[in-house]
């Protein structure tokens, strides 16, 4: 799986598994409270039922013998305070009441119901019932509720992610059959390139105008076929840097395109210093390539392109078409390109970045829209 998979395989996942979470979560916290909004209800009617069980059973009772009377009186379930009127206990297994007045309510995560007596039997003018399990089984129901949706978020995951593969499996059958296409082209273009060369060389009595024309091209076909054949080869290991001057390789990278620019009336403006950083030659002047290649083919005719070298710092600016700013990130992913009328793979830029994140090269863009775009590259981690 490439990293453009690897990336929309997480970007898929983020947000499809973000969505869940937030909908599991929904329907669990409206699952928790409904539920306990029944227990709480059936818990008050249990409470009236035996309220009115313990007053009938009050009416019963031998005035004469009231405290003992009232100990045999007790709930299995429930505790129980038996108060007259003034709110005196007469027998108390609950403790503080909260409140005598109100009929039904919940505190502390404890249920107290209150029935006052229109008559006072054997004294009693108030009944209290308080449970003591609510807070027990609303733990236990908040622990199921916790343990099924996080079963359910991992079920719903792994179904994430095995559609998420599937859905990405036409785009990795297509860009397999991109590359496999790349790697046959590439295969034979290296012959007739090579012989346009060699032949260029060898020519006599020919316009200077019309050679200049005919070696501009066959350059950047030969600088198309170079970049496609390192898009195959290239691996993640670790180069072996060297001390590389950068100044010199830019002068000389910069003539052998100049024609290439000359065929667009394309000038340069020079500001070099010198600077030498751990870097293979070979990944250097790919990754200048391809900047002063993109410089040329999207700048206008006549126009300039502009390169600073100096301290860590490296500049290629052009005064061309521009890149809109939605799409400035894009360009640096494999087979995007900032404008399709110019033609290309949408390889050059993805070489770059990988050249870059290799080293620890920090790349970032300005650019405006019919203006011109610059690129940036920080040498300063690998800078001697």
């Amino acid at each position: 799986m490439t990293s453009y998979e690897k990336s929309s395989l997480y970007r898929f996942l983020g947000l499809y598994l973000g969505s869940v979470f937030v909908l599991l979560s929904t329907i669990g916290y409206l699952f928790y409270h409904n539920n306990a909004d029944t227990m709480i209800t059936a818990m008050k009617y249990e409470m009236f039922y035996q309220e009115r069980m313990l007053e009938s059973k009050l009416q019963k009772l031998d005035p004469d013998a009231q405290t003992d009377s009232l100990s045999q009186l007790q709930p299995k379930r429930f505790k129980v305070g038996y108060f007259d009127k003034t709110g005196k206990p007469l027998f108390n297994t609950i403790g503080t009441v909260p409140d005598l007045k109100t009929k039904f309510y919940a505190n502390d995560h404890r249920c107290y119901s209150t029935l006052s007596l229109a008559s006072p039997q054997s004294g009693v003018g108030y009944i209290v019932l308080m449970e003591t399990e609510l807070k027990t089984q609303l733990r236990q129901l908040r622990t199921r509720i916790i343990v099924y949706l996080i079963a359910l978020f991992l079920f719903m995951a792994v179904v994430g992610y095995f559609l998420s593969r599937l859905f990405l499996r036409p785009i990795h059958d297509r860009i397999a059959m991109l590359d496999r296409f790349i790697e046959d082209t590439t295969h034979e273009l290296n012959t007739p390139i090579s012989a346009i060369l060699m032949t260029l060389q060898s020519l006599e009595g020919i316009d200077p105008k019309k050679r200049d024309r005919l070696q501009a091209s066959a350059q950047r076909l030969s600088t198309m076929y170079d970049t496609l054949s390192y898009s195959l080869t290239r691996t993640g290991d670790a180069p072996a840097p060297e001390p590389l001057a950068l100044m010199p390789l830019l002068e000389e990278r910069i003539e052998t395109l100049r024609l290439l620019a000359q065929s667009k009336q394309i000038t340069f403006a020079l500001h070099l210093h010198p600077c030498t950083v751990h870097l293979l030659r070979e990944d250097a002047r790919r990754l200048i390539d391809n900047l002063l290649s993109n410089a040329i083919k999207y700048n206008r005719p006549g126009g300039t392109i502009t390169v600073t070298l100096h301290h860590t710092r490296l500049t290629i600016c052009d005064t061309g078409i521009g890149i809109d700013p939605a799409t400035q990130q894009d360009i640096f992913r494999r087979y995007q390109r900032a404008n399709r009328e110019q033609g290309g793979f949408g390889i050059g830029l993805s070489i770059v970045t990988h050249i870059c994140n290799t080293y620890g090269i920090d790349l970032s863009v300005d650019s405006t829209p019919g203006e011109g775009s610059c690129f940036h590259l920080n040498f300063w981690g690998i800078v001697l």
